[in-house]
């Protein structure tokens, strides 16, 4: 905590590595990309990094050359704290937009944190607590398992409440591997994990500026590059711990008190499915039935209708939980207290089948409260 945050709640964070790792990152396609970004992206040329530095509480977003300058100096001192070229040094930021970094608060949070820099899980947790602004909990996500012989481990850790939708949101997500992989396979692989998981999730419909996803891989758990086969495995993996966060991302939505998944198939394309299910999801009137726990199975069919992608109305098919609402065009003779039973609950899932194709795709969001109204109104920038 170096006073970042008016609160001095932990804000600033440094991850490194013991040796040189294989380094990707996927970012924002926001056009006001933050300083830390551009940054970033620099850095990762080289496929090789050997630590990050982040920061909350102030996102070091449109502050323009002064931005840029800080953002490096920011991998500048971590760098020179490991004997290392700032090229080496990856960086992040979050919170508020428009303000200028206090670079001394910086300087001397890199010095603190450098000094308890550990690796038991007591420090991955306060690595994890130090990324986060309106978020209520920490976020975290670990696996292991084994490719021919070799314990490979994969953890991961992100945060995200608010500004939440596709290519990625007011999220930051820092992963760690122990894998062999070259930094043009990882880059690959962390694209592929990062458009089934973090690009399909929304909490307001809101694209940010710092948006990033990093991976780091050190290589020390084989000697080995992995093969083809093993990528495979790898992915899928990977896979799974951007999935696991992207959701607790959703599910600590601000204000949320719900969480849904919306799922589209029998679509033409994989792409008109992914429309229509985003739509659906960032609909305000979806979003605040599902809040207030009402089965407004019309606010549903007209998100999906506005979209202009063509298919038959009278095709469709409509399911809130297990039970059909809309079919033929028409609304069904559905068991209503059924259907409220399945609105009070924490998690549910709605369903469109278009009729028209083999596509699908399911994007994850949250319901709209006031608290996410209050939230918002008073966080300033």
């Amino acid at each position: 905590s170096c006073g970042i945050k008016e609160s001095n709640k932990p804000d600033l964070g440094i991850l490194v590595c013991d040796v040189p790792a294989s380094s990707a990152g996927c970012f924002t396609k926001n056009k006001f990309r933050a300083a830390p970004v551009e940054i970033s992206l620099k850095h990762l040329a080289s496929g090789q990094s050997i630590g990050l530095v982040v920061n909350s509480g102030n996102a070091n977003a449109c502050t323009g050359e002064k931005g840029l300058e800080d953002a490096e100096n920011m991998a500048k001192l971590l760098a020179s704290k490991l004997n290392t070229d700032k090229e080496n040094i990856l960086v992040a930021s979050t919170g508020i937009i428009g303000k200028c970094l206090d670079m001394q608060k910086i300087e001397t949070g890199i010095s603190l944190a450098f000094d308890e820099l550990a690796s038991d899980r007591d420090a991955g947790l306060a690595f994890s607590e130090a990324i986060l602004t309106t978020d209520t909990k920490i976020k975290t996500a670990y696996t292991e398992f084994e490719l021919s012989g070799n314990k490979i481990k994969i953890a991961g850790t992100a945060k995200g409440s608010g500004m939440i939708s596709p290519n990625m949101a007011t999220m930051l997500a820092f992963i760690t591997t122990d894998a062999k992989i070259p930094a043009n396979q990882l880059h690959e692989l962390l694209n592929q994990a990062v458009d089934v998981s973090f690009n399909r999730i929304s909490v307001d419909g809101q694209m940010s500026t710092n948006d990033s996803v990093y991976i780091l891989a050190s290589g020390l758990a084989c000697k080995d590059n992995l093969t083809s086969e093993q990528l495979t495995i790898f992915a899928e993996h990977l896979t799974q711990i951007c999935e696991k966060l992207a959701i607790a991302i959703v599910e600590d939505g601000e204000g949320a008190t719900k969480i849904f998944h919306v799922t589209v198939s029998g679509a033409n394309s994989k792409s008109d499915a992914h429309r229509i299910a985003r739509a659906i999801a960032d609909s305000l009137l979806v979003k605040t039935a599902i809040h207030g726990e009402d089965p407004n199975w019309g606010r549903i069919i007209s998100a999906a209708g506005a979209t202009g992608i063509d298919f038959d109305p009278n095709n469709v098919i409509c399911k809130i939980g297990d039970e059909i609402v809309f079919r033929n065009g028409v609304p069904t003779d559905f068991n209503i207290e059924t259907l409220k039973n399945i609105m009070q609950r924490k998690e549910l899932h709605i369903s469109l089948s278009l009729n028209i194709g083999s596509a699908e795709d399911t994007v994850h969001a949250c319901d709209l409260s006031k608290e996410y109204v209050e939230i918002n109104a008073f966080y300033h920038t």
